[in-house]
C-alpha cells in the first residue's frame, strides 16, 4: 500500500467526529501545499510494538543531531488521540514561538513549543490553526524568522 492509501485507511478507521475533522485538516493541507511530501507513521516501532498514535506528516525538514548525524522528518504532523487532535509544528528553533503567537487567538486549545492540541475543530479558531500550519510549512528551518511572517492574531 502506498502512503496516500495508508493515510486513507487510517482516516477511515477513525470514529466520528475525529474522522471528519482530520479529513478536513488533511484536505486543507493538501490544497494549500499540493506538492508536499506525505508521510505516514502507524505508531509502531521496528519490532511492531505500538509506541505512539498513528500520524500523518507533511513537508520535510532535516533534523541535525548533536553527534553530527541527521535525518529527514516531516514539518507538520496530524494525530488523533484520546482527548482529540494534535497538530505538530516541527523544526522551529524558537520553542516559545507557537505559544506566543497563537495561544491567545486559537481558542480552546493547548499550545506548547511544537504541539497544538484541541478536542474538535469547532472549539478553536481554525484560521489561527491554519496560520500556524502555513508558518510551519514555509519557515526556513535555519532561522524561524526567514519564512513569511505569521498574520497577527488581530487579523485571524
Amino acid at each position: 500500500m502506498d502512503i496516500p492509501e495508508r493515510i486513507e485507511a487510517h482516516l477511515a478507521s477513525l470514529a466520528e467526529p475525529k474522522q471528519a475533522d482530520l479529513r478536513q485538516l488533511h484536505a486543507r493541507v493538501l490544497t494549500e501545499f499540493p506538492g508536499c511530501r506525505l508521510w505516514f507513521n502507524d505508531g509502531t516501532n521496528e519490532v511492531g510494538k505500538v509506541v505512539a498514535n498513528p500520524n500523518i506528516g507533511y513537508g520535510v525538514y532535516t533534523i541535525n543531531y548533536a553527534n553530527g548525524s541527521s535525518r529527514e522528518f516531516y514539518r507538520i504532523g496530524l494525530s488523533a488521540n484520546t482527548a482529540g487532535i494534535s497538530v505538530y509544528v516541527l523544526g522551529l528553533e524558537d520553542k516559545t514561538f507557537l505559544a506566543r503567537t497563537y495561544s491567545d487567538a486559537i481558542g480552546k486549545a493547548s499550545v506548547t513549543g511544537y504541539c497544538i492540541k484541541f478536542k474538535r475543530l469547532s472549539v478553536i479558531n481554525v484560521d489561527a490553526l491554519h496560520s500556524a500550519i502555513h508558518y510551519g510549512m514555509t519557515v526556513d528551518q535555519a532561522s524561524d524568522h526567514a519564512g513569511p511572517a505569521p498574520r497577527p492574531a488581530t487579523e485571524l
